[in-house]
């Protein structure tokens, strides 16, 4: 027994169990703390800004057009009547466009609003007077 009992009390050797452990708690502390790092960015905000010089030197924005085509055929542009629901020339719809275009230029757009029970023939009518006058920035609303 007496040399049983020799070998409890010398040396036990180099454990690697407790070493590990000790390596692994220490690897789960960096990752934890480099996780919880605040990484500052820029932030790419557009602001809004006015209207800038030049666009105040070209003058107004453009105002739109409205030509809406009725059930029965009648033709209005910004709420007033424009020639008979008959009419298939549409004389005074593209004088009044014409005019318009010449002194104001092309810049305002127009907007086509047919009624959803308009004939197809009479919205052809209104895009060949447009046509016509020489209308460039045209579309449907």
């Amino acid at each position: 027994m007496a040399g049983s009992v020799g070998s409890e009390d010398g040396d036990v050797g180099f454990q690697i169990a407790p070493m590990v452990d000790v390596v692994f708690v220490l690897l789960l502390f960096f990752m934890a703390s480099a996780g919880s790092q605040i990484v500052e960015k820029e932030l790419n905000i557009n602001l809004p800004s006015g209207r800038s010089a030049k666009s105040l030197e070209a003058g107004p924005p453009p105002t739109p057009i409205i030509i809406e085509i009725s059930p029965d055929g009648s033709v209005s542009l910004n709420g007033k009547l424009y020639d008979t629901p008959t009419s298939k020339e549409l004389p005074q719809l593209r004088g009044w466009l014409k005019d318009t275009i010449e002194r104001f230029g092309d810049k305002d757009p127009v907007i086509i609003k047919p009624d959803l029970d308009a004939r197809h023939e009479r919205i052809m009518d209104v895009l060949n007077a447009a046509a016509a006058a020489g209308v460039q920035n045209l579309t449907f609303g």
